[in-house]
């Protein structure tokens, strides 16, 4: 359904007061998501932001659309009730890696799998900021923190990693700084049939600032980071003069001036293989050959939707109403002559 009314990005801004710490990452993910919410086209009372616990949920509050601010970890759940009974709104579900990994891991796994036509915004910035700086399942092992003084001996959940393992549809990641990435994304999400997985990683300037410098500043992004695009080369460096290439199954790190373009890794995002291989360019202290880390759409699939496929029974079981036999219903087809 689109409106009949041009919207601009002022008619997403509330009222009320953004209460972020100054600097926060948070600040920008709201800019880019107001700015591309009237490219969309849809009618704000058709939109709905649904948030859990944590700094990042506080976005609704700041959305002038419907929303709710919700219980820690249980955003997805409250999410698909939602898309089930209403599937004509735009359901957009926030929460941070301590929100959705932690007490919400198990909510969020069923929402990927099941494929309910929802967007999820994961704020990632590897520690809890609401709670005042303890270590996530985020973070990396070692991390100092006020719940961790010698260091967390946690193995860190990779986050897309698992989103994958749950069968999701629509996988990407994109960053905090660097808006125009961000909003197409946002927009390559929106236009996905199906749960869309967008990590961003967010910089929590108090309690965990730096923790993706290297891939958002200008000294050292363009040799850190990997922008992937559905049909071309995996390329990257200074002067675009490295790229990835495939050894067996191993990834590496080439010169462009030593392999031919032919030689290099072209995206596919309908290769999920592939996109385990990406979602995976995790770089360790050891690693003479660094990979850089990716960001964009990994995979998408086609796959029906849960609350079609629902809606679709609701529909057949009405249709058929008075034809059914409940006493065969609840005797099933267990029974027994004896």
């Amino acid at each position: 359904m689109e409106t009949t009314t041009k919207l601009t990005a002022k008619d997403f801004v509330t009222d009320q007061e953004v209460r972020w710490c100054p600097g926060c990452g948070d600040y920008s993910i709201l800019k880019q998501v107001q700015t591309v919410m009237p490219e969309l086209g849809i009618p704000r009372e058709q939109i709905v932001f649904i948030s859990g616990i944590g700094c990042s949920s506080r976005f609704p509050y700041y959305m002038e659309t419907f929303g709710m601010h919700s219980i820690h970890g249980r955003a997805t759940a409250i999410a698909s009730g939602l898309k089930a009974t209403r599937p004509d709104l735009s359901v957009w579900i926030v929460t941070g890696d301590g929100d959705s990994l932690s007490i919400g891991g198990n909510h969020l796994i069923h929402l990927l799998r099941r494929n309910f036509n929802v967007n999820v915004l994961l704020f990632n910035n590897e520690i809890y900021g609401l709670t005042k700086g303890q270590y996530s399942p985020a973070s990396p092992l070692g991390k100092v923190a006020k719940s961790t003084p010698m260091g967390s001996i946690d193995h860190p959940f990779n986050p897309l990693a698992l989103c994958l393992g749950a069968d999701s549809t629509f996988v990407a990641r994109s960053m905090d700084r660097d808006p125009v990435h961000l909003r197409e994304i946002l927009k390559r999400a929106n236009a996905h049939n199906g749960t869309s997985m967008v990590e961003i990683y967010q910089n929590c300037n108090v309690f965990n600032d730096g923790a993706f410098e290297v891939f958002t500043e200008k000294g050292t992004k363009k040799i850190n980071t990997l922008f992937v695009e559905n049909g071309k080369p995996l390329v990257f460096g200074e002067n675009a003069d490295k790229g990835i290439k495939l050894d067996g199954f191993k990834p590496v790190v080439v010169n462009l001036a030593d392999v031919s373009p032919n030689d290099l890794w072209i995206h596919d995002e309908k290769d999920q293989v592939k996109a385990n291989i990406l979602v995976r360019f995790f770089n360790t202290p050891a690693d003479e050959n660094p990979l850089p880390r990716p960001f964009g759409v990994f995979y998408t699939e086609d796959r029906f939707c849960y609350e079609d496929a629902m809606n679709a029974q609701i529909a057949e079981a009405i249709e058929s109403k008075g034809k059914g036999d409940l006493d065969a219903l609840i005797r099933g087809k267990n029974t027994w002559t004896i």
